[in-house]
């Protein structure tokens, strides 16, 4: 813990750099959070109960945590991860913090290891290394303060400084939860984002009977494919209502298409009807993205896309225990041979935002900063999921800065389902962006007063201007 309280964390050793870093950090450490793209759940800011305990807090929900112990012989069962047959778990949770207190060590080196040790910190002033031999006392600690109304989630929302919080939800959503939220009249801003997987990739789990309820619930004919985009912009509306400023889109890779009408009607027509022809679904989540982006074009949503992820690869932990377990793994992805009919189609619109993500790092210099330099529409979105470590955004500055600069970037996002690690991740990417500042100062490549106007952007502003919050 001794490390996690060092003032110059993450900072480089040379003085001058070293000063720098401190003042430019010193200036937006402070800043509110934007967080304009996560997965906590808008249940805790409606209802605003206390969190049952601390496992049901700070493990049973997060995948980075269950991923590592399962990889070491852990059983999800034994971390209370829910089945979706109802099939017992642990539901002890000091049994699961004990279990988790034991393993510990294996996140040496991680960044979450860093983010934990920041939320036990300054979260629950505990500054005792977490082991065997302390969880009790952690636990103690935290199931007290669990208890106390300022450790309830609209309190810890303000704590955190958090400005605005946008949410993810599936097209078929009722929102519920925010208009719960807008009727409690607490003035935290929690918004949500347009996530149509469900009812746009025909390899999605129901995809037949999402598009039936797409319809019913919308009064739009999803038999067809006019009414079917009908539907999306019907509930792109919705969704607007409630605050959404964004689309987001998990597809598996980045391919989109630019069919005539009649060709994608008659593609929807297959794919309504079943189609098992892989080609053909894979050209309909291709053709959804262009659809998607026209729309966004039209109804200035901005379009993010989170390609390049191999979801549940394990077929049997998927069956077991649903999605976003812990077994998504990156892809090889393209994005420059992909990408270009949507950008034939709008990647030249001003007013458009299309925000690019990527797993695979080896894209960031040839593919992704170039297209970004150029296309109007193209933002390129910060280190994410694997690579959201104080290593990888220091890789995605290095590696994109000198194509793209700064402003074709949007910022950081958290990207988390862990609402306590909020503030620590912010953190890291302040931390990690006031050093590079810091080196390119040293360099003679920026001025110390743009250094400083470029760190609030980092921190602040970009997300802000990005995500148009």
């Amino acid at each position: 813990m001794a490390a996690l309280t060092d003032p110059d964390l993450l900072f480089a050793a040379e003085a001058r750099p070293l000063s720098l870093a401190r003042d430019l950090y010193a200036a937006v450490k402070d800043l509110p959070i934007v967080s304009p793209h996560g997965h906590t759940d808008p249940r805790w800011y409606a209802l605003n109960e206390a969190f049952p305990d601390p496992a049901q807090l700070l493990i049973v929900p997060d995948h980075y945590i269950f991923r590592m112990l399962f990889s070491q012989g852990v059983r999800l069962e034994e971390l209370g991860v829910p089945t979706l047959d109802g099939s017992p778990v642990e539901t002890d949770g000091r049994t699961i913090w004990r279990r988790f207190a034991k393993h510990y060590y294996l996140f040496r080196g991680t960044p979450t290891r860093l983010w934990f040790d920041h939320v036990l910190a300054h979260l629950f002033g505990i500054d005792e290394p977490l082991n065997a031999k302390t969880a009790d006392r952690h636990y103690d600690t935290i199931a007290t303060l669990l208890q106390r109304e300022d450790y309830r989630p609209r309190a810890l929302f303000e704590r955190f400084n958090i400005e605005v919080i946008a949410t993810t939800e599936g097209a078929l959503d009722d929102l519920r939860w925010h208009q719960m939220i807008r009727d409690s009249g607490w003035e935290g801003r929690v918004v949500t984002a347009y996530r149509p997987d469900a009812v746009v990739d025909p390899d999605f789990e129901g995809f037949s009977a999402n598009l039936d309820r797409l319809g019913d619930i919308t009064g739009c004919d999803t038999g067809n494919w006019a009414g079917y985009l009908d539907a999306h912009r019907q509930r792109r509306a919705l969704f607007k209502s409630f605050g959404a400023t964004s689309s987001d889109h998990g597809h598996p890779t980045a391919d989109t298409a630019n069919l005539s009408d009649a060709a994608a009607a008659e593609l929807f027509n297959r794919i309504r009807r079943g189609s098992d022809d892989e080609r053909e679904r894979k050209l309909f989540r291709a053709q959804m993205l262009t659809e998607m982006a026209k729309m966004s074009r039209d109804d200035g949503l901005v379009l993010q896309i989170h390609p390049g992820s191999w979801r549940n690869h394990s077929p049997s932990i998927f069956q077991k225990f649903g999605r976003d377990k812990g077994f998504d793994i990156p892809t090889r992805t393209d994005y420059v041979t992909a990408l270009k009919p949507l950008l034939d189609c709008v990647g030249l619109e001003r007013d458009l935002t299309v925000i690019l993500f990527t797993l695979d790092e080896t894209s960031y210099a040839r593919e992704l900063a170039p297209l970004a330099g150029v296309y109007p529409a193209l933002k390129l979105g910060p280190a994410w999921w694997f690579h959201d470590s104080p290593e990888g955004i220091r890789r995605f500055r290095e590696m994109t800065s000198e194509t793209a600069g700064f402003y074709n970037t949007v910022g950081f996002n958290d990207d988390t389902r862990a609402f306590p690690s909020i503030p620590a991740r912010h953190d890291v990417a302040r931390r990690v962006d006031c050093a590079f500042l810091a080196r390119l100062v040293t360099e003679h490549r920026l001025g110390e007063d743009e250094a400083h106007e470029l760190a609030q952007e980092l921190a602040y502003t970009l997300a802000k201007k990005a995500y148009r919050l």
